[in-house]
């Protein structure tokens, strides 16, 4: 029986190392920002200089800089397709310093274009094309370094949202009916986040957020903080300025995602950037993961340690590398 047992332990210790021998080579290094300091990491093809540089903008959440080894699969693509990565941990995450909770998307932006500056000071990045990979909350940041810099080649966009508003609500009513919640259950829910908006806009402090929400799970204060400063947050302008640099644009969008309205997104797009960009759907969910990866927990946790490529949906890699491959 022990024999047995040692075999499988072992079986599983090769799996997961080839399941995570990456394409690529990996660096830490630290970038300085206005009032600290980055944990970053920078990727290179595992052979021959890199022809550009891929910069990573996180959704929401405290995001280190390869996601816990979930960037990875991203990172070996674009090296596969000649391209140098650069990530970094949100301030306050791992060795960056600062608060991530304190910042508007303006902030997150200025944050992208510095980094971007000065790790293209460095002898190994590449000088070619700068493209910028956003998910989720960044597709209110991606158009706003986009349109203010000349710097930035491409763009791919994954999962993004619009309206800060209607991608809250989108959300909630999409979660309601994957939990088949009964009447009263959506009545009480709506009524938590029709309260909660009427607070956003009357400006209110935490004390009265806690007191008038009626939310049976609040925010923190420095949640709440953070959603005060950006519920307002909607890409339309940002769009329209970014159109008028004509950038290609990869939208990846996954046809099981709660967090988002994909074709209000997609229309949004496509009205606003017109022929420069190029729509991908997936049968995924909002990460761009198979759905199962994501309605199960135990089969998500699996599949990221062992063989993290596996996590993403058939098409996502390859349609991101070949993007690449076109952008000059």
């Amino acid at each position: 029986m022990l024999c047995a047992i040692m075999v499988l332990i072992g079986a599983g210790a090769v799996v997961t190392l080839a399941g995570n021998d990456f394409r690529m080579s990996e660096r830490r290094l630290t970038v300085t920002v206005a009032g600290g300091s980055l944990d970053a990491v920078l990727t290179l093809p595992a052979e021959g200089p890199a022809r550009g540089l891929v910069v990573m903008i996180h959704g929401d959440g405290p995001v280190e800089a390869t996601h816990d080894g979930l960037y990875r699969p991203w990172f070996e693509a674009a090296a596969d397709a000649g391209y140098a990565t650069l990530s970094w941990s949100k301030p306050g995450v791992g060795g960056s310093t600062g608060d991530w909770l304190s910042q508007t998307m303006a902030d997150r932006a200025d944050e992208a274009w510095a980094a971007i500056e000065q790790v293209r000071r460095q002898p190994d990045v590449p000088r070619g094309p700068v493209v910028l990979w956003g998910a989720s909350q960044a597709g209110w940041v991606l158009p706003k370094v986009a349109a203010a810099h000349d710097g930035i080649t491409a763009v791919v966009a994954a999962g993004p949202a619009v309206n800060w508003l209607r991608q809250g609500r989108y959300n909630l009513l999409a979660e309601l009916d994957h939990a088949d919640a009964d009447a009263a259950e959506r009545e009480q829910a709506i009524a938590v986040s029709d309260r909660t908006r009427r607070l956003l806009e009357q400006h209110v402090d935490y004390g009265t957020y806690l007191a008038g929400s009626g939310d049976p799970e609040p925010m923190s204060a420095a949640r709440w903080g953070f959603v005060s400063r950006n519920h307002t947050a909607d890409a339309t302008a940002d769009l329209r300025a970014m159109a008028g640099r004509r950038l290609p644009v990869l939208l990846m969008l996954g046809s099981r995602d709660r967090n988002v309205d994909i074709d209000e997104t997609e229309a949004t797009y496509r009205q606003i950037i017109g022929d420069p960009v190029t729509v991908a759907r997936f049968d995924a969910a909002h990460s761009l993961a198979e759905p199962v990866m994501e309605d199960s927990g135990a089969v998500g946790l699996a599949t990221a340690v062992l063989w993290p490529r596996a996590l993403l949906a058939p098409g996502v890699l390859d349609t991101y590398r070949e993007f690449l491959g076109t952008v000059r």
